[in-house]
């Protein structure tokens, strides 16, 4: 690697930051999202979800279904700038029947924010997610939103994030009130206050105070709310856990920040904070072994495929999370699982439907690539031939239907949009085997509802879903797999690599063919 590439390159990498904002639904994700990219210049107005009627629907919400129903489906990528920072934002699905396009996105992100609702605390959803980092081991940064409404007790909060997710926390700032008495924050670290005032978010009061004893703290907080106040900030000084950044890296402890989205109140501050703590690019896993961004040679791997992003040019893309090396439009690349050399051409970069052709880009970066068909989720793209990452896990889903086409005329439109979907990872399609059925599974009922939205909007096929009373699906490894041990209570199939997948109606059925076939392994993602 020539001198003057390895500089450019550890300077590119350092400037980076990749995160994904993961919540439960209706935490305002979405609005913390659009807040961001208001303090980066991407946009100039942020579109709240609550401003549906207006027609101002919120820019990370693409898809028309999402802009029906007010909420994200897919996962949406997000790029700007902001204090010599490069800031990629993967935001992803909060609905629970979306959580596998979410699991993998999570793959690309080196840490995350995780937004709670302040009156609701820790949610199922959010527990999901947040073991999904937890295995990864990643940092996450804790934004306890929607302070200006009524909420609970902060330090519940605090408690429940421990006992529930098993994460030890450190509140960088602290509230002064809540709801209709919010009257500001108080910075621990930084000995300031940033006062409350309204929904304005042009300009953002901060005081610099001497510490929470400084009159003009007695001030804001006024004999109603400051006795508390003094009270929690000496208990966090004597009982709480002191900022350790060692701590934060390896995922044992959350900075805890307070604010309202909505209000754009917390939300700079937050911003740049973040900026100081969060990491750079990591390495990732491959067959050679861990992969350093800072390795001159190429490298990346697709997380994501999106069909029809833009209806009416009918295009798939292929987000790429960039691992290592400089990308530079139109180098050529070694595509691993296919053993050919293909040209990089037309790579975009996002501000969600809106997109850039990009000349360069660096680890840590999210690039779109136009994609013919021949990507699938997982591949690697390599100027070295002689690695692969990780495989992305795919996960069992919990809901069945059957497919029927209602005009036989429009199979060929119809197996194009069941190919690209099930690419997408929208749903999992399994083959019955005899009668060769197409059974589609899903995590949630939501995804067979967007499935039938696309197949007639996007490919013109009318479609008919019957539910099937299947509960659990498991890969079926070893030799001599016999389908006539699968007939009771369950059903027998192959997903779109062939594997063998077992369906079963219930955990009893489960267990019973697990007793029937003691050399034969059932997995619950696919091998």
């Amino acid at each position: 690697m020539s001198k003057t590439l390895g500089t450019e390159l550890s300077k590119e990498v350092s400037k980076r930051r990749t995160f994904a904002i993961i919540s439960h639904p209706d935490a305002g994700k979405t609005t913390l999202t659009e807040k961001l990219l208001l303090f980066g210049g991407a946009i100039r107005l942020a579109g709240t979800v609550k401003g549906r009627k207006a027609g101002k629907f919120a820019t990370s919400d693409w898809m028309e279904i999402e802009k029906q129903r007010g909420i994200s489906v897919t996962s949406s990528v997000m790029q700007f700038d902001y204090q010599g920072k490069r800031i990629n934002i993967l935001d992803t699905p909060g609905h629970q029947d979306f959580s596998e396009d979410t699991y993998r996105t999570l793959t690309a992100a080196d840490c995350a924010v995780m937004l709670i609702d302040s009156a609701k605390g820790v949610e199922a959803q959010t527990k999901k997610l947040f073991q999904v980092c937890r295995m990864r081991g990643i940092p996450i940064f804790t934004f306890i939103n929607k302070l200006d409404r009524e909420g609970r007790d902060p330090f519940e909060l605090l408690e429940e994030l421990e006992e529930v997710l098993g994460i030890r926390s450190y509140p960088m700032n602290w509230p002064i009130g809540q709801g209709r008495s919010l009257r500001g924050v108080y910075d621990r670290l930084q000995s300031q206050m940033e006062l409350f005032q309204g929904d304005d978010h042009s300009a953002i009061a901060l005081r610099p105070v001497e510490g929470y004893d400084d009159p003009a703290v007695i001030e804001t907080a006024g004999d109603d709310l400051y006795p508390k106040l003094r009270e929690d900030l000496e208990l966090l000084e004597v009982a709480g856990d002191e900022f350790d950044l060692e701590k934060v890296s390896r995922g044992e402890l959350t900075p805890v920040f307070f604010g309202s989205a909505i209000n754009n109140f917390g939300v700079q501050t937050f911003l740049e904070n973040f900026l100081l703590l969060a990491p750079e690019p990591a390495p990732r896993k491959s067959t050679a072994g861990e992969i350093d961004p800072s390795e001159s040679k190429f490298s990346g791997y697709v997380f994501k495929i999106q069909a029809n992003m833009n209806p009416a040019h009918r295009d798939r893309v292929a987000f790429l999370r960039i691992v290592s090396g400089k990308f530079s439009r139109g180098m050529a690349v070694k595509h691993v699982r296919v053993g050919k050399e293909i040209k990089l051409s037309q790579p975009q970069q996002f501000l969600a439907q809106d997109r850039d052709i990009v000349e360069e880009a660096f680890p840590g970066d999210i690039i779109g690539l136009f994609d013919p068909g021949i990507f699938r989720i997982g591949d690697t793209l390599s100027e070295r031939s002689d690695i692969e990452f990780d495989e992305l896990p795919t996960f069992s889903p919990e809901l069945f239907s059957k497919v029927v086409v209602k005009n036989a005329l429009k199979h060929k439109q119809y197996q194009k949009g069941v190919d690209q979907l099930t690419e997408e990872g929208t749903i999992q399609v399994f083959k019955t085997t005899g009668f060769e059925d197409t059974i589609l599974g899903v995590v949630g009922q939501l995804q067979f509802e967007v499935f039938e939205y696309r197949m007639k909007n996007e490919y013109n096929v009318d479609i008919e879903l019957q539910r099937q009373p299947y509960q659990f699906a498991r890969w079926v490894v070893g030799e001599n797999v016999d389908p006539g041990k699968f007939r009771v209570n369950s059903q027998l199939c192959l997903d779109k690599k062939g594997n063998f997948v077992a369906l079963f109606d219930s955990e009893y059925a489960m267990r019973a063919a697990m007793e029937k076939n003691p050399s034969i392994t059932f997995l619950e993602t696919a091998p």
